[in-house]
């Protein structure tokens, strides 16, 4: 069998990336955009720094910002009449894994209009052409949507999260500004920052991982481990909001292309039926979910621990995977990231209801130890 690796035919990187736009934009020869971003990001003049560099150079524009945090069928369809209306022949998405994921809903559907439900793009869509184009300027170093074939839609009837995989959804040109990130508050850094970590992690010890996935993983646990806490405690650092940029957009590169595993089939019920913000909700589960499935990759879990540095010589295999869980649970508590479930107002009640979700869930598949829906039961008890 065949490995497929897909990747963004061009990306930038580094502080004032964005001012790349212009000449983006001219090379690929589009005439208007539809600008998909969030209020905050409005509010707080994060998308002005991008919207500014479009107005100096004249490229055309109209805004969508009716972006929820998790972006649901409603908004999708919202952002499809407003493409429309606009006329725009690309979208500019500015903003984390939300604005992002409504873009690459947005651009499939306006290309492939037989999909104009937006629940029948869940799963592996068959769609036919390729998305409206997009240039994603992320404002979080945490999703890497900027990066995968991958988005998340809530629908709303059945309460549920939207697993899309789509390599028609990839943005054509990805901008990694770290600049568009100074702003991020401490909790959203550390949030972001853990999800970045957790596709790392969980891309390393999927089923699917191979030679190529592996190489960038071990990277951005190294770079992530590194660059968090400075990201966290020094929001204007540009050594650690650099790092974060880059670390978290080279974990998405991998596991874009060879899936995630449980820890992100029992995050996503946490946010579509309890509105839960979804870095948080992965950060939460990581150091447990990392404990359940080390008996089945103890040896990259050796990996793991050297890209933390806590690896010592003469440690035996489970000694160092050990070492490798503590390691990820000591940076989840150091940048703040909540421990229980029950800080969040969920109850065991709700745990039928959750893993009844997780484990139908696109991304369970792929965990390297088998899990069944009592071990997804015992493992939400786990963290309550």
């Amino acid at each position: 069998m065949a490995n497929r690796f897909i990747l963004n035919e061009v990306s930038y990187f580094g502080p004032g990336a964005r001012k790349e736009l212009p000449s983006v934009v001219a090379r690929l020869g589009f005439k208007k955009a539809l600008v998909v971003t969030d209020k905050g990001l409005i509010k707080f003049g994060v998308a002005k720094q991008v919207t500014d560099v479009m107005d100096e150079s004249g490229i055309a524009y109209e805004i969508f910002s009716d972006v929820k945090p998790n972006p649901t069928v409603t908004n999708v369809k919202d952002g499809i009449e407003a493409c429309k209306k606009a006329e725009a022949d690309f979208i500019v998405a500015i903003g984390g894994g939300s604005a992002m994921d409504t873009a690459k809903g947005i651009g499939i559907v306006i290309r492939n209009p037989e999909f104009a439900d937006i629940v029948s793009l869940e799963g592996v869509a068959d769609t036919k052409n390729k998305s409206l184009p997009i240039i994603a300027l992320p404002t979080t170093a945490g999703t890497a949507a900027e990066t995968t074939i991958n988005y998340v839609i809530i629908d709303e009837t059945r309460q549920a999260k939207m697993v899309c995989v789509d390599p028609n959804d990839i943005p054509c040109v990805a901008i990694i500004d770290a600049e568009l990130m100074y702003s991020l508050p401490k909790s959203l850094t550390a949030a972001t920052g853990m999800d970045a970590m957790t596709h790392a992690i969980e891309g390393l010890i999927t089923k699917a991982a191979w030679e190529l996935s592996d190489m960038f993983e071990i990277k951005a646990i190294e770079m992530i481990y590194r660059y968090l806490p400075i990201a966290v405690d020094e929001p204007t650092n540009p050594v650690g909001r650099d790092g974060m940029a880059v670390a978290q957009y080279v974990a998405g590169m991998a596991f874009s292309n060879v899936g995630l595993g449980v820890d992100h089939g029992m995050a996503h019920p946490l946010s579509a039926l309890f509105d839960i913000p979804h870095g948080v909700a992965c950060a939460m589960l990581l150091p447990t979910v990392m404990r359940f499935n080390a008996p089945a990759a103890k040896a990259k879990y050796v990996d793991i621990a050297k890209a933390c540095g806590v690896y010592k010589d003469g440690m035996t295999v489970d000694e160092a995977a050990d070492a490798a869980c503590e390691a990820i649970a000591d940076l989840s508590r150091r940048v703040g990231i909540p421990e229980h479930l029950t800080e969040l107002g969920i109850t065991e009640k709700d745990i039928d209801a959750l893993a009844d979700q997780a484990i139908a869930d696109v991304c369970t598949p792929g965990n390297p130890r088998e899990v069944t829906r009592d071990d997804i039961v015992a493992l939400y008890k786990q963290i309550l």
